[in-house]
C-alpha cells in the first residue's frame, strides 16, 4: 500500500516556522489502528487523514498517541494541500469532522477556517496547574482545555512546565495566555497526556482564546502569536457561536508512505 504524504508548516509564512503538519489524502478510509501507527511513525504533533465524499472532505486527526476531535493547524494544512496540490480551482471547501462541518476558504495567501466557539468557564484554583506550570495564574478557566491567564508576555515565555505533573489533569491540554507586546494576545499550549509536551501552534486552542480575549478587549478582530520556539501567527475574528481562525502555510516536503 502506498499513501501520499505532505508535510506543511502551518500558521507561518516561512519554512521551519509554525507547526509542522503531516497530511495524508486517502481514496478510502484505512484501519484506525494503521492511522494511529502512521501518526506515531511520523512523530509530529499530529497527522491528518482525509477522504473526499461527494462535495465534502471527511477529515480525522491523530496525535502520536490518540485521535482527537478538533485540530486547527492540521485543518489549515489539509486545506493548503487541497488548494495547491489536489484541486487548484477550489477556494472554498467543507470538512466533515467529529466536531461538525468546518468551512475553509482561501483569500490571497491566508487560509480562513470557521470553527466552533468554545467559551471558557471560570473554575477554582487547581494545585496541579499551580505546581505543573510553576507559577499561579491570575485567572483559571476550562472548556476542552484549561485556560490559565497571566499578566504579560514575559511571564508566558518564562514558564517551564513539569510535564509529568500536567499529565494528571483531566483535560486534553493546558493553554497559557496573556496580553501581547506586539499583538492583542499571546499563548502557549501543552498536551503531555496526548504525547505533545508543547505544541508549536494550536489552532483549536483559539476556539477558546478568541471568545475570552474578544470579551476582555471588547473587539471582534484579534491578532495573536503562539510563543513556541517555532512561533506562529494567527488572525482571528469572534463570530459569537463560531470563530474565524486564519493563517498562512508553506510546503516543506511531499512523498509517499509505503506499507
Amino acid at each position: 500500500m502506498e499513501i501520499p504524504l505532505y508535510q506543511i508548516d502551518a500558521f507561518t509564512g516561512r519554512t521551519f516556522g509554525g507547526n509542522p503538519a503531516a497530511i495524508c489524502p486517502l481514496d478510502t478510509w484505512i484501519d484506525d489502528g494503521l492511522m494511529q501507527k502512521i501518526a506515531e511513525e511520523n512523530n509530529l504533533s499530529e497527522t491528518a487523514f482525509f477522504v473526499k465524499s461527494g462535495t465534502v472532505y471527511e477529515i480525522r486527526w491523530f496525535t502520536p498517541k490518540i485521535e482527537i476531535e478538533l485540530a486547527g493547524h492540521l485543518t489549515l494544512a489539509a486545506a493548503y494541500v487541497i488548494f495547491n496540490f489536489i484541486n487548484q480551482k477550489e477556494d472554498c471547501i467543507t470538512f466533515s469532522s467529529k466536531s461538525g462541518e468546518l468551512v475553509v476558504t482561501k483569500e490571497g495567501d491566508l487560509i480562513k477556517m470557521n470553527f466552533p466557539s468554545m467559551a471558557a468557564v471560570s473554575v477554582q484554583e487547581n494545585e496541579i496547574i499551580n505546581q505543573g506550570l510553576r507559577k499561579r495564574p491570575l485567572e483559571l478557566y476550562k472548556t476542552r482545555d484549561y485556560l490559565a491567564v497571566y499578566a504579560n508576555e514575559e511571564e508566558i515565555l518564562s514558564i517551564k512546565p513539569d510535564f509529568e505533573l500536567l499529565k494528571k489533569l483531566d483535560c486534553l491540554g493546558i493553554i497559557i495566555t496573556a496580553p501581547g507586546s506586539t499583538a492583542d494576545f499571546v499563548s502557549r499550549f501543552f498536551a503531555p497526556s496526548a504525547g505533545i509536551n508543547e505544541d508549536p501552534v494550536t489552532g483549536s486552542a483559539h476556539s477558546t482564546l478568541v471568545p475570552y480575549w474578544a470579551k476582555r478587549l471588547k473587539k471582534d478582530s484579534l491578532h495573536a502569536y503562539q510563543l513556541s520556539t517555532r512561533r506562529g501567527e494567527l488572525f482571528c475574528r469572534y463570530l459569537g457561536d463560531r470563530v474565524e481562525i486564519s493563517g498562512r502555510a508553506v510546503p516543506y516536503s511531499k512523498g509517499t508512505i509505503t506499507i
